[in-house]
């Protein structure tokens, strides 16, 4: 649509044009009345009715829609708001016969109005972008034509066409094709990313350059684009403690000073026998002063200029609440696996037995060795090369594993280079906490840690030392040898840290289910605070407890993490952020933040932010209450006039939003 077109570049929409126009139209009015009435040839505009009637065209020009909203309100029981306060001030204005000073506070009153519609739609815009990932189609080869499907309809297992230049309607898995995938509207990064067959896509993003055949894995209700949106149409509906505090400020503030201007009218005059005219013009001074609109209008927008900025760096912040918790932050706990480290594991080295750590390097896919090769070896009594060994532990670990999906099983079958022909598999049982004992073309096989060797009393068992994780692998009760698999740290985890320690957060800690060498490791080239391993994920909530226990109550905790494991640790902890990419959707569901390219280095840049935000706000609102108080007891004792309230109000309101928009700027 027109408005929707407009906001995203930039333009005011045509509701905006219109009252600019009315704005323009009113001041050319008022100027010129103002300069007929001074110039003394025409005196009756300062008398009733012509000078009634001359002013009010141009007031309800400029200022019917407040009356509106203002009889709407009344009518629907809610009375006292800033459209009250300003008709009512400009009634009484018009009532003692200041007929100039009510058009003009009307006048200035809607330029401040249309400053707010501007800053609101200039910060949501950047959110807005994130809104319009949503693709209105997916195509679908039938008869060799491609049919317009809504993506609702697509069930996961059918091959979508995406050509160049469309966006991504589903996730799903290349399988014909080779293109660069545009992420900025996901990521924030405008460097498009190569991906071709076999490459996991996400839907919001852009098909840049070729046609791809892409297989859904995901319906739409489960897609990353669908998640996205769930939680930007959510994150306005929590608000950060300053602004629920504003909000009741406001409710309880506007009815006691309208009841103060009713009495500051009336009161005096009783009294002491004054000027009704005099007593009723400062009460109207009173009410126009004390509109709450810098306060109402700036806190908030504050905010959301906070969570624009995030998102233009790619991160979701799913409430101005959890973005002032940010600012709070002192103590931050990663998991390791798929936070600060890639969660690619991969085979290092084959240590066969006696060997110490002088084993087989993985430098070429090790597991090339014929059916039987390994038969010979264990049941002959032939000398074994290392070579031939290194071949024979890799392909029994392989088979052990065979019916396992989890990345460490992988690593080992890749390793392996062939495939794991399952019918040779005879048995499999998994030994919770331990690993595998399988039976394999009619020999026992053991693939585990240490404490299964152990369990399981083979002879010559010997303990590896290494920091990467450790699968031994024995078989008909003789220890073969050992596989080291480690994982690598993620590219920025190092910086990531550095920059936190820079924004002031006190301890960075590592909660993990490894091991405590390979745990350590990852700690001592990162430069952790903590380290915590060998733990289950029930155990990571009581670790995380501790550490809220032994932090001050007005310092937050935030835990990162993605994994289903991570989520009750998510929830638990003072604030969570998941991986938006790699994270499962119970942690970014879990989460308060979600970093939608999975860089933990973004998360300095949302404290940044998020302490920007807060100094932005509290500004607004030590600067609007204090010029307001100023002002109000100078109007009280008749030492300001109109024009001086309407800077309290409208200036003060322009100068706050002008201030707010600062929080948008992202360096």
């Amino acid at each position: 649509m027109k408005n929707e077109a407009d906001l995203e570049s930039g333009v005011m929409t045509d509701k905006q044009k219109k009252m600019l126009v009315r704005i323009c139209v009113t001041l050319v009015l008022f100027v010129g009345l103002t300069i007929a009435g001074r110039s003394g040839n025409f005196p009756w505009l300062t008398q009733f009715p012509a000078g009634f009637f001359v002013y009010l065209v141009p007031y309800l020009v400029i200022g019917y829609d407040i009356i509106g909203k203002a009889a709407r309100n009344i009518r629907n029981g809610q009375v006292f708001d800033e459209n009250f306060l300003m008709m009512i001030a400009t009634f009484g204005a018009f009532g003692v016969g200041e007929y100039s000073e009510a058009l003009a506070v009307m006048l200035f009153y809607q330029v401040g109005e249309l400053f707010q519609n501007v800053a609101v739609s200039r910060s949501r815009r950047s959110i807005s972008d994130m809104m319009d990932i949503c693709p209105e189609y997916a195509n679908i080869e039938e008869d060799g034509q491609l049919i317009q499907a809504d993506p609702d309809d697509v069930e996961p297992g059918m091959v979508i066409v995406i050509k160049a230049g469309e966006r991504i309607p589903l996730d799903g898995k290349i399988v014909e094709g080779e293109s660069m995938i545009d992420t900025a509207a996901l990521t924030g990064e405008s460097v498009p990313r190569r991906a071709g067959v076999g490459d996991e896509i996400i839907s919001g993003c852009v098909n840049g350059s070729g046609t791809l055949k892409v297989q859904v894995t995901k319906a739409f209700e489960d897609s990353t684009v669908a998640k996205i949106l769930e939680l930007v149409e959510n994150a306005g509906s929590k608000k950060a403690k300053v602004e629920n505090f504003i909000t009741r400020f406001a409710r309880y503030y506007t009815p006691v000073v309208t009841i103060g201007a009713a009495v500051l009218a009336v009161l005096p005059p009783l009294l002491t026998g004054g000027n009704w005219g005099e007593w009723i013009q400062r009460a109207c001074i009173f009410l126009v002063i004390s509109c709450p609109c810098a306060l109402v209008i700036s806190v908030p927008l504050g905010f959301f200029g906070g969570i624009g900025a995030a998102s233009k760096l790619g991160v979701l912040v799913k409430g101005s609440n959890y973005l002032e918790a940010v600012a709070e932050m002192t103590t931050i706990v990663f998991d390791k696996t798929g936070t600060l480290t890639k969660g690619e594991f991969k085979v290092q080295e084959v240590i066969p037995a006696g060997k110490g750590s002088e084993g087989v390097r993985d430098e070429t896919p090790a597991g090339k060795s014929s059916e039987g090769a390994g038969n010979e070896t264990l049941q002959g009594g032939q000398e074994e090369t290392q070579a031939e060994l290194g071949k024979e532990i890799l392909h029994l670990a392989a088979y052990g594993e065979g019916y396992s999906n989890h990345p460490i099983s992988n690593s080992i079958k890749a390793a392996y280079g062939e495939p794991v022909d399952v019918a040779r598999i005879e048995k499999a049982e998994e030994i919770a906490g331990h690993g595998i004992q399988a039976v394999i073309e009619g020999r026992e096989v053991l693939v585990g840690n240490g404490k299964l060797m152990k369990k399981m009393l083979v002879a010559s068992f010997a303990e590896v030392k290494s920091s990467g994780t450790v699968v031994y692998v024995a078989c008909d009760g003789r220890f073969l040898g050992s596989i080291v698999i480690a994982d690598s740290i993620k590219d920025g985890a190092e910086e990531a840290v550095r920059e936190m320690k820079q924004v002031g957060v006190k301890r960075c800690v590592m909660l993990t289910g490894d091991r405590k060498e390979a745990a350590q490791a990852v700690a001592d080239e990162l430069g952790l605070d903590e380290v915590h391993a060998e733990l289950l994920p029930g155990d990571k909530v009581g670790r995380v407890e501790e550490l809220l226990a032994r932090q001050p109550a007005k310092e937050r905790l935030a835990f990162v993490g993605d994994g289903i494991n991570d989520a009750p640790v998510l929830t638990r902890a003072d604030i969570g952020i998941a991986m938006g990419s790699m994270g499962s959707d119970a942690a970014i569901e879990a989460a308060d933040v979600v970093l939608m390219d999975d860089d933990v280095r973004k998360i300095a840049a949302v404290v940044k932010i998020s302490r920007k935000t807060l100094r932005i706000v509290k500004q607004n609102i030590v600067f609007a209450l204090g010029v307001k108080a100023l002002v109000l007891v100078l109007g009280a004792f008749g030492a300001a006039n109109m024009w001086e309230a309407v800077f309290a109000d409208v200036g003060v309101s322009v100068i706050a939003i002008l201030n707010s928009m600062r929080a948008l700027k992202v360096k």
